[in-house]
């Protein structure tokens, strides 16, 4: 028995609306996550779209072809966003929304009442684009996420590339063209489709958990108001790299720094000013120090850095940058930013323990201040 395109769309919908109520209740009401939330979207896009290519070859089909093919490229756009939902918190919004528009715009001006394949190139080049995104996103991800990442991306890559496919040969030659019908027809694409469903969906649950884990333990280690370390997820990983260092050489340096007079920023432009001032001070040490140092909030209006392989002379010039760079951030709401005291302490080979560092740094911290502040001092 062979299966007509119509019946393979309800079977899809039928499916689509399965995992999709499946995937809603086993993983996204429990994690929550970005990436959960995009594909139950990305699921109700793709039944919705299927349903309203049922009612091609009815009087409504001027409409609901058109609405099917935005709301199609709709769910694949958020498959691409659900994909780069785990790599970063941002997407563009201009994609996500253009694509979908542009595909609904070129299928109303090619007679969607009399054409059901009206816009059919501008939708299978989208189709392809977006899910080779996804594709791509999901490759991107650091080796750290679930080992479903890769058959997902290949998946994803083999339904990208079969698109492209029927885009040559549509453009090539027509969608009753022989070759078009017997192997990128609306039938063989809905059974591939569903295979890509069935594939992605069942180890969505996986990738949402690990999105979840990783967003409590970022909560867990950050610094709410900064985006710095917290102070003890700050000692912990300063504890794993001095372990890591070798004993033979010089660690590096330990560098104290506390915002001068900084009550009086709170109590001259309010509790709102001084938060800006704190992160604006969390944003000088980022953009000064490299990707192996290691900066953290140590309380208050106390931060604490550690810069490995650098002598206190070369820490005395990393904190004249970090003030030089708050100087320069003033903002309407805070113009003047308070200047900054530094401690500084050597950590030297074997180190076992930032115990001392840090109270020699103290020390010289606490002479800083006694000396005028606004300046660094060398334990």
């Amino acid at each position: 028995m062979v299966l007509d395109t119509a019946t393979l769309r309800v079977a899809f919908a039928v499916m689509a609306l399965a995992l999709g109520l499946l995937f809603y209740f086993s993983a996204f009401r429990s994690t929550r996550s970005p990436y959960s939330g995009w594909w139950c979207l990305a699921l109700l896009l793709f039944l919705s779209g299927s349903a309203c290519f049922l009612l091609n070859g009815t009087p409504q089909q001027w409409w609901a072809n058109t609405l099917g093919n935005i709301l199609l490229v709709a769910g694949a756009s958020s498959a691409w966003a659900g994909a780069r939902s785990l790599r970063t918190p941002g997407y563009n919004f201009w994609l996500l929304t253009a694509v979908p528009v542009s595909a609904g715009i070129a299928s109303a001006v090619d007679h969607p009442g009399s054409n059901i394949w009206s816009g059919g190139a501008v939708f299978l080049a989208s189709m392809s684009l977006m899910i080779g995104l996804t594709a791509r996103e999901l490759w991107r991800l650091e080796p750290g996420y679930s080992r479903v990442r890769i058959p997902m991306a290949i998946v994803a890559a083999g339904v990208s590339a079969f698109y492209l496919g029927r885009l040559v040969v549509f453009i090539a030659e027509g969608p009753n063209s022989p070759t078009f019908v017997a192997y990128f027809g609306s039938a063989i694409t809905t059974l591939v489709t569903m295979v890509l469903l069935a594939v992605v969906s069942f180890s969505m649950a996986g990738l949402s958990t690990e999105q979840q884990t990783r967003a409590l333990r970022t909560v867990a280690t950050q610094d709410g108001l900064t985006g710095l370390l917290n102070r003890s997820a700050f000692l912990d990983r300063a504890a794993k790299q001095l372990r890591r260092s070798p004993l033979t050489e010089s660690f590096g340096s330990l560098i104290l720094a506390d915002l001068d007079h900084f009550k009086s920023i709170n109590d001259t432009y309010g509790h709102a000013a001084g938060d800006l001032a704190l992160r604006a001070f969390a944003d000088a040490c980022r953009a000064t120090v490299r990707s192996t140092d290691i900066v953290g909030r140590y309380g208050g209006e106390e931060f604490i850095l550690v810069v490995p392989g650098a002598s206190p002379y070369r820490a005395e010039t990393i904190t004249a940058e970090i003030s030089r760079r708050l100087a320069d951030g003033a903002l309407p709401d805070v113009p003047r930013m308070p200047t900054v005291s530094y401690g500084i302490a050597l950590i030297e080979a074997g180190t076992a323990s930032l115990d001392q560092p840090i109270a020699a740094a103290d020390a010289a911290l606490y002479e800083a201040k006694s000396r005028g502040r606004n300046r660094s001092v060398q334990g």
